[in-house]
């Protein structure tokens, strides 16, 4: 991997690597650049009246890609980020001052009786999903030069 996380390290890159291989064959995430360039050129703000106010001082940024079930969250208080997610083809990416997080969406789950077109469910994979991971940084390096994108970039990389 490009970057190491040190909050997923006590996974085996092996045992993750068998997780995610049989994942990637399922979801069949693989892309290329050209794929990976348009997904990230597709993320596009959506204004701010439109998004709920957390309050207590967080603003919430909302970017919309450009195919369904493709968004970006992030949370921000004086101008530093203290949460992102990620939502892409349903797998999530999530971090927060205590880590990082993967898991799957419940959104193309035609039959969920609980689902409303608004809101997300996550399951939260039991191993971290590092092709999903690295799937996320690389469309986001592609937006490098915003600057919401640009905070994010940076909790990417080790300390």
């Amino acid at each position: 991997m490009p970057y190491l996380f040190n909050e997923l390290s006590t996974y085996t890159q092996i045992d993750c690597d068998v997780i995610n291989f049989a994942a990637m064959r399922k979801m069949d995430m693989a892309m290329d650049r050209d794929e990976i360039a348009g997904l990230g050129a597709s993320l596009r703000q959506i204004d701010q009246k439109l998004t709920s106010a957390k309050g207590d001082g967080v603003k919430r940024v909302w970017y919309q890609g450009g195919e369904p079930y493709f968004d970006l969250f992030i949370d921000l208080r004086e101008d530093n980020i203290e949460w992102f997610q990620l939502t892409l083809r349903g797998k999530s990416l999530s971090w927060n001052q205590t880590g990082w997080q993967t898991g799957i969406t419940n959104e193309g789950m035609v039959n969920d009786i609980t689902f409303y077109p608004a809101s997300k469910l996550i399951k939260t994979d039991n191993c971290p999903d590092f092709t999903f991971i690295e799937l996320a940084y690389s469309i986001l390096k592609t937006r490098a030069g915003d600057a919401i994108v640009d905070k994010i970039l940076v909790l990417f990389k080790p300390e």
